[in-house]
């Protein structure tokens, strides 16, 4: 009885160590599923940036070089002005077009990523040989945004050149392109500029306002707003980068 009852303990632990190796088997299987789904998403997150941006590149580029092309020069126009203008549309498109070819490359090499293999990590090899080639497209698309509105501008004195009310009709023209310019620079460049400059740029889950769990109600929202902008200074992000949980959300996680 002693030996069947040996041979039944042992029979138990040599299935318990088979079931637990399974177990390790299809954790690491599981394992490396997710990371292969991540390094997809990594790859299809960074190639839609890379399209959003090539054809808005492309986009500004074509209008101006069909400003270049159609325009009306009159014959009697300032010199200063023809050359101004011609400067400002060539300086244009030789941004748009940085940012459109870099972007273009940059997506054509992480499409050739291999997410199954991955020898290196997607993140390193964004860093290493992509971060650089992406910021520089990025300042371009920045800098060619105000400049496509000075081209709208000294079109605008272009083609009403002889008009008998030209500096009223270019001048609304001018006035609206500068507030615009303005605008770009004081709220949307401002605003989301250096924080898609950043490598690790990420909208934060809005669960992380919170402190935890067990605080009581009453201190959860001031902790919540100290919290919040801890975790800013240390990540050294904007407001942007910070969700905020509404009420409704707050009695779901209770």
């Amino acid at each position: 009885m002693i030996g069947l009852a040996a041979g039944i303990e042992m029979a138990d632990m040599a299935w318990e160590v088979k079931c637990r190796e399974e177990d390790m088997k299809q954790r690491a299987l599981e394992n490396e599923r997710h990371a292969i789904d991540d390094a997809r998403r990594s790859v299809d997150e960074k190639a839609q940036q890379l399209k959003v941006l090539a054809n808005q590149s492309a986009l500004i580029a074509g209008f101006s070089m069909v400003v270049l092309v159609e325009s009306n020069i009159d014959d009697s126009i300032n010199s200063i002005v023809l050359t101004f203008f011609g400067l400002v549309v060539a300086i244009t498109i030789a941004l748009m077009l940085v940012s459109t070819l870099n972007s273009t490359y940059i997506l054509v090499a992480i499409l050739r990523y291999d997410c199954v293999e991955r020898s290196v990590p997607f993140d390193v090899f964004w860093r290493r040989r992509c971060e650089a080639d992406w910021k520089v497209a990025l300042r371009a698309f920045s800098v060619g945004v105000p400049s496509f509105m000075i081209v709208v501008a000294l079109v605008a004195w272009v083609s009403f050149w002889n008009h008998p009310s030209r500096y009223y009709s270019a001048s609304v023209v001018t006035a609206i392109s500068l507030m615009l310019t303005i605008y770009w620079f004081a709220s949307t460049h401002r605003k989301w500029g250096d924080f898609l400059l950043m490598s690790e740029a990420r909208i934060l889950t809005r669960g992380m306002s919170f402190v935890a769990e067990s605080k009581a109600d009453g201190s959860r929202s001031s902790e919540g707003d100290e919290s919040s902008v801890d975790l800013r200074e240390s990540l050294q992000l904007s407001s942007l980068a910070i969700g905020e949980l509404t009420e409704s959300e707050m009695k779901l996680k209770k």
